[in-house]
């Protein structure tokens, strides 16, 4: 077993002080795998501290510069992405075998993408007579995940980079050790001291500590809505910068000419891959009146060809539930959906589920009424609703009734009539045909799946203040 008591600050390793000690808890298992010592509040001064001596030597880097330690970050983690894949693989849970690319690949290709986006950033522009200048917001502290834990770190830290602002890092506390490897990535790159530095603890003494303290400029969290909420109330007081990352409730809707065995296919591969745990699954199925039985008989072949196993276990394509606590959530959304009158379509034999760790098996219901709560509320689970509609209109309804406007999806085999619907649906990332996702192009969402956006230029844009300087000369020109 590993026990951690440092952190990374400053360019350094040093050690925690705070009295607590968090338990990387293995969910194929349950068992605890390794150790970390908490961050003392003396720790987060002394991380912001350092964050804010790197802040002018980042801001004086030019774009260039900045966009070649990002490539060199990448190639660090690339150096590691064996060891990164089974180490986060034992943190939260994902199979092994999909751990490489879904968890790892991703992570570095959002470190290089951002590299590239740097030069299509517009630092300096002239408008009429003004010189715009996009700077550095300052301070960033970020607070990320454990579904994805290295690519939602790797989409704060690197824009936050690209933009010439130095980080305060606070991964999840279910799952710590992957940030250990990227502060080594980060040191092994040759990143300025203090440009990333590491907490460690839960939301409530670390994140909110990180939220309101006046050395951070700005806030950037992955996590559920609540805690979105929260952040945005604590960095309210000191009118931080608050980007937000937060829940989703997707609809893909199947359009009466669209190929509906290959959206079903597409959608319970996104609900089952992470085992639901992916803000972006298209959790919500809308089908034609007509299609619902072809829809529930397709469901059940696709859903009954995942396996449940350990994530060791090199057959399984659904691991467990990042926690004890995921899986009490997720029953409690399947025992309320039957009684709120959902109807099963496929639910995974329970006797073939793995007797230890955090383990629920995907599910599929009928639900005649989208009121409901497992229509409305993310379950972040294997769990999908499949909802019959009657005409576009109420389609577009049904996928606009939740709360959420994170993802969405629409097939057809008309693809400029996919787009008209797409256009109406409010979420910030939608796919036309199972189309694949863009880590260039903008994500984030509506309503209260949060705002501010990541990946891409704009997603660097969001760590920018912008200046304008009127100039005289230039004016009379």
């Amino acid at each position: 077993m590993d026990h951690r008591a440092d952190t990374y600050i400053g360019g350094q390793w040093v050690e925690n002080n705070g009295d607590d000690v968090i338990a990387v808890i293995d969910p194929s298992t349950g068992q605890c795998v390794a150790t970390v010592r908490e961050s003392s509040t003396g720790d987060m001064d002394t991380a912001i501290e350092a964050a804010g001596r790197a802040r002018p030597v980042l801001r004086a880097m030019p774009p260039g510069e900045r966009a070649a330690l990002l490539e060199r970050i990448a190639g660090e983690l690339e150096a590691r992405a064996g060891g990164l894949a089974e180490l986060i693989s034992s943190e939260m849970g994902m199979p092994r075998k999909h751990c490489a690319d879904y968890q790892v690949r991703t992570a570095i290709g959002t470190f290089r993408n951002t590299a590239r986006a740097v030069a299509d950033v517009p630092f300096t522009e002239r408008i009429g007579g003004s010189d715009v200048l996009r700077e550095p917001v300052g301070v960033v502290a970020a607070m990320t995940p454990w579904n994805f834990p290295l690519l939602q770190t790797a989409a704060k830290v690197g824009p936050a980079l690209a933009a010439g602002c130095p980080v305060v890092l606070k991964p999840s506390e279910i799952t710590p050790l992957d940030a250990y490897v990227l502060a080594e990535a980060v040191h092994a790159a040759g990143a300025p001291p203090g440009a990333l530095n590491l907490l460690f603890g839960n939301g409530l003494h670390v994140g909110e500590y990180m939220a309101r303290h006046p050395g951070t400029a700005m806030v950037s969290l992955t996590g559920s809505t609540r805690a979105g909420r929260r952040v945005a109330e604590l960095a309210a007081a000191s009118v931080k910068r608050v980007t937000l990352e937060l829940g989703g409730k997707s609809a893909a809707v199947v359009l009466p000419d669209g190929d509906l065995a290959a959206a079903v296919e597409r959608v319970v591969r996104t609900v089952c891959i992470n085992t639901g745990q992916t803000c972006t699954a298209l959790t919500r199925l809308l089908v034609p009146f007509e299609a619902m039985a072809d829809a529930e008989d397709l469901v059940t072949l696709a859903m009954s060809g995942y396996r449940v196993g350990p994530s060791g276990d090199p057959d399984a394509d659904i691991g467990p539930l990042a926690s004890a606590n995921q899986r009490h959530r997720v029953n409690d959304h399947l025992e309320r959906a039957l009684v709120d009158g959902a109807r099963t379509i496929w639910d995974h034999p329970p006797e073939e589920l793995p007797r230890a760790g955090f383990f629920t098996g995907p599910a599929a219901f009928a639900v005649s009424d989208p009121r409901i709560v497992l229509a409305q509320q993310e379950v972040f689970g294997p769990v999908l609703a499949v909802i019959p509609y009657v005409g576009e209109d109420e389609a577009v309804a049904i996928a606009n009734g939740t709360q959420y406007g994170l993802a969405g999806a629409v097939w057809s085999a008309d693809e400029e009539h996919a787009l008209r619907i797409a256009e109406r649906i409010e979420a910030g990332s939608i796919e036309i045909n199972g189309a694949p996702f863009n880590g260039l192009a903008p994500f984030g969402g509506y309503k209260q799946s949060g705002y501010g956006r990541e990946l891409g230029v704009h997603g660097i844009a969001q760590f920018t203040e912008l200046k304008a300087i009127q100039r005289r000369t230039a004016a009379a020109r």
